[in-house]
C-alpha cells in the first residue's frame, strides 16, 4: 500500500527534477491528511508539483489563481436565480474539487483568503444556510509569493497553522536546470503521465496510518519541542496543539514511507522544519535577526533532548 507513494514519488520527479525530498514531504503531507504551502519564486516548479501530484494520485484537479479582486464566491460558489424552476441553483465553485492549487494565495486579500478555512479544517463548505461536504480524499496546495513582492498580502497566523506542511523548492542545481533546457517540456509530460495510485487506495493508506505505533516516550518528545517553542523566548507564540498532533502525524507518515510500522524520533526530526517554520514567527528580541525560521527551529530541535 505505502509502496505505491514511492512510484508516485518515482513519477513525480521525472516531471519536478532535483527535488526528490520536497516530493517525499508533499506526499507525506498528503499521507498525513493535511494541506500543503509552497512559498518560492515564480517559476520554479510549484504548479507542475501540484498536477504532478493529483495526475499520479488520479484525483480531480482544480487550479484557481488568487488575486487581488477575486471574491469568496469565486472560491466557494454562488446561487443563481432560475427562472423555469422559480429558485436558486447552487453552482460549485472551483473548492469543489480533489486536489486544489491556490496559486499565489497571499495576492488575494484576507476575506477571500479565508473562504478556504472551513474547507480546510472541516472538509466542507457551507453557501446560503446548506452545508456540503467536499469530495475526499481532498488536498490543498497553496503556493505563495515571498512577502516583499509587490502586491501580497500576509497570512494571517490562523490560516497559516491550517497548513500542515510549508515547504521551498528552491532553484534548481545545475545539473537539474540542464536537464530541464534540454529535456522533454514539462507541460507535454504532465499530459502523459499515468495514474500510479487510485484514490481509494490513498484513502486506505491514509486509514492505515492510525496502525503506525507511536510509543509514550515519542509522544513525551513531541510534548517537549512544543513546550520549548513556547518557554524559550525564540519565538513570539509558541506551537499550537493543533501543530502538535500534525508533527505526531506526519512522523507516522515518514515512518510508513521508511517502511516501518513504529514511529521514532528521527521521524519527527525530519518532518519538524517544514512543520513549525511557518507557525513560528521569530521575537525581535532573539538576537539572531540574520537567522530566519528555519534556522531557529532547527536550533529549537538541538535544545530539546531526545
Amino acid at each position: 500500500m505505502f509502496a505505491k507513494l514511492h512510484a508516485v514519488a518515482k513519477q513525480v520527479s521525472q516531471v519536478v527534477v532535483g527535488k526528490d525530498v520536497q516530493i517525499r514531504q508533499s506526499l507525506v503531507c498528503l499521507l498525513a491528511g493535511g494541506h500543503l504551502l509552497i512559498e518560492d519564486v515564480p517559476g520554479v516548479g510549484k504548479t507542475t508539483l501540484a498536477h504532478a501530484l493529483a495526475i499520479s494520485l488520479g484525483m480531480k484537479f482544480n487550479r484557481l489563481q488568487f488575486t487581488s479582486d477575486l471574491l469568496p464566491a469565486d472560491v466557494v460558489g454562488i446561487s443563481i436565480f432560475n427562472r423555469e424552476k422559480n429558485g436558486f441553483i447552487f453552482h460549485p465553485g472551483p473548492v469543489f474539487t480533489q486536489v486544489l492549487l491556490a496559486d499565489e494565495i497571499n495576492r488575494a486579500t484576507p476575506k477571500t483568503q479565508s473562504a478556504l478555512l472551513e474547507a480546510m479544517e472541516e472538509r466542507q463548505v457551507t453557501a446560503d444556510g446548506i452545508t456540503r461536504d467536499l469530495p475526499r480524499p481532498y488536498f490543498v496546495i497553496a503556493t505563495q509569493n515571498p512577502a516583499h513582492q509587490i502586491g501580497t498580502f500576509q497570512l494571517p497566523e490562523s490560516q497559516l497553522d491550517r497548513f500542515l506542511m510549508c515547504l521551498s523548492l528552491g532553484y534548481p542545481d545545475a545539473a537539474a536546470e540542464r536537464a530541464l533546457l534540454m529535456g522533454e517540456d514539462r507541460r507535454a509530460m504532465l499530459k502523459t503521465l499515468p495514474v500510479a495510485m487510485q484514490p481509494e487506495e490513498l484513502m486506505s493508506a491514509q486509514t492505515a496510518l492510525r496502525e503506525v505505533h507511536v510509543s509514550p516516550a515519542l509522544v513525551d518528545y513531541i510534548q517537549a519541542i512544543a513546550q520549548a517553542s513556547r518557554q524559550g523566548g525564540l519565538f513570539a507564540e509558541g506551537l499550537s496543539p493543533r501543530a502538535s498532533i500534525a508533527l505526531l502525524q506526519a512522523a507516522r507518515a515518514w515512518a510508513a514511507m521508511e517502511g516501518r510500522n513504529h514511529a521514532i524520533p528521527e521521524d519527527v526530526q525530519a518532518v519538524l522544519v517544514p512543520i513549525a517554520a511557518h507557525r513560528l514567527r521569530p521575537l525581535k528580541s532573539a538576537g539572531s535577526s540574520a537567522l530566519g525560521s528555519r534556522d531557529l527551529v532547527l536550533q529549537l530541535m538541538k535544545s530539546v533532548p531526545v
